[in-house]
């Protein structure tokens, strides 16, 4: 049995062909997680399916239908896809790092495994605020729109795909205090730079809250309030974290923007 591939060391030299061999070696690690977590949401797909429709009114939550002969198949197969990677996320990303970590400094090394660690608990908040919150209220708006002018059925594998890309894309920028974090910690931005442009921030959390799948105006406001909110205390707590970073000497110094500091 092949070993588990080694993480080098900051500055570590190696040859091309065991950076490839490296690669390779997580690639399969990667794919073979992901083959593993599909194989454990197959198993328990029938739970998933139940779980995934329960934000719907309690008059459709029976009413998925599908059209064709293979289509409950691969509707099955397809959730089950989807939830096998999320199981197999944590690994993926590991050897991600993994093999990308030796291009950091050791210190610059541990705050990143941090704001990892940091982002899976958001990530997490994120796919609950939209399970318990969103999606209820958007799904209870869109499925009685014009409902007396409608025959509502709802087909199974666009349903499906509309909850896991708003789960996702709810998850995703949950992380947004992280990636702020991140970039004020790594010196690419400072905490001036964002109080000072918070305009044009504002206007990119409500351009990516409208491209989420959820775009009615009810499932719109419930995601651009806690975003706007996210987006305010990423702001405050850059301020906060850059100036003890600064104290400590640990903040990789970095050009300001013209007139960032103005308020």
């Amino acid at each position: 049995m092949a070993r588990l591939p080694r993480r080098l060391r900051h500055g570590e030299s190696v040859t091309l062909v065991e950076h490839l061999d490296e690669l390779r070696t997580r690639l399969i690690i990667a794919i073979l997680a992901a083959m593993l977590g599909f194989a454990v949401a197959y198993v328990f797909h029938d739970p998933i399916l139940r779980w995934l429709a329960e934000p719907l009114p309690r008059e459709q939550e029976c009413c998925l239908v599908t059209f064709g002969v293979t289509e409950p198949f691969f509707t099955t197969v397809k959730v089950s896809l989807a939830a096998g990677f999320a199981l197999a996320l944590p690994i993926v990303l590991w050897q991600l790092w993994s093999f990308l970590a030796p291009a950091f400094q050791e210190n610059l090394q541990r705050v990143v495994a941090v704001f990892v660690l940091v982002a899976t608990g958001l990530f997490a908040a994120g796919v609950v605020f939209a399970y318990w919150v969103v999606l209820p209220r958007a799904l209870s708006f869109l499925t009685s729109f014009n409902a007396d002018r409608f025959d509502i059925q709802l087909r199974a594998s666009y349903y499906y795909s509309f909850v896991s890309l708003a789960l996702l894309g709810i998850g995703l920028i949950f992380e947004l205090p992280v990636f702020v974090l991140a970039l004020v910690r790594l010196g690419v931005v400072t905490s001036a730079q964002l109080r000072h442009n918070w305009r044009i921030g504002v206007a990119l959390v409500v351009i990516v809250a409208a491209l989420l799948p959820t775009v009615d105006p009810v499932s719109l406001a419930f995601e651009v309030v806690p975003l706007l909110i996210l987006y305010a205390l990423s702001v405050g707590l850059a301020t906060v974290f850059e100036k003890r970073w600064e104290a400590s000497g640990a903040l990789p110094r970095s050009e300001p923007l013209a007139g960032a500091g103005e308020s």
